[in-house]
């Protein structure tokens, strides 16, 4: 397919069952790996996917909040998944990802 090309449904059902293995990779086999972490390294993180999954809402014309997308990707509300899974930051992590968020996030 071309950039110019309307996807096959075919192609938007492979796309979706890949996104949802992502997620399920990233909800619930290696809720050990920090958003920290995926910034640092990746450029992206669990809640740039939930952002994406609002701005992909917005472009159908549905109205979605930040927290309403978060819930939905993790499957949990924010709180309750910092409760569980998420560990305080190192200052070296929050000094590599201030360049990492305006570098991939800023430019958005």
């Amino acid at each position: 397919m071309t950039s110019t090309q309307k996807p096959s449904q075919q192609e938007i059902e492979l796309q979706a069952a890949a996104f949802r293995r992502l997620q399920k990779h990233l909800m619930q086999d290696r809720t050990d790996v920090q958003n920290i972490d995926m910034m640092n390294l990746a450029g992206f993180c669990r809640n740039c996917l939930s952002r994406w999954y609002q701005e992909a809402a917005a472009e159908k014309g549905i109205d979605m909040g930040k927290e309403e997308a978060r819930e939905l990707f993790y499957g949990m509300k924010m709180d309750d998944w910092k409760a569980n899974y998420q560990t305080d930051a190192k200052p070296e992590q929050q000094d590599a990802f201030k360049k990492s968020f305006a570098e991939n996030v800023g430019k958005d």
